[in-house]
């Protein structure tokens, strides 16, 4: 059974920062692309951040460009976003995938 579990959301004020982890189970981690997207309320959802089996390539939306990084533990079957400098716009709920398959989300609050 796979599973996509998402953690590390939550409320920061604008200008900080906030490190999301998705632990993934139940397929071959070391073989797969993974991608962080996210939905805001009343939006479109957004692939926000992709990284390639061996972590060696990684792609960014331009909103996050310089901001946020993806990266992943192939040993640990996880992959991380680090998330500097957050703005109120990034608050959205933030989802990892693969294939076919999605995470439940993790909520990220950005605001004073």
């Amino acid at each position: 059974q796979v599973q996509l579990v998402e953690s590390g959301g939550g409320l920061v004020q604008p200008g900080g920062s906030l490190r999301l982890s998705c632990a993934a189970s139940g397929f071959t981690f070391s073989t797969n692309i993974m991608r962080w997207y996210r939905q805001a309320p009343g939006k479109d959802r957004e692939l926000v951040a992709t990284i390639t089996s061996s972590g060696g390539s990684t792609n960014y939306a331009d909103s996050v460009k310089g901001r946020f990084t993806i990266s992943r533990d192939n040993a640990k079957n996880t992959v991380y976003l680090q998330m500097n400098s957050l703005k109120p716009e990034d608050t959205a709920m933030y989802y990892c995938q693969t294939w076919v398959w999605w995470g439940q989300g993790t909520q990220v609050t950005v605001s004073s």
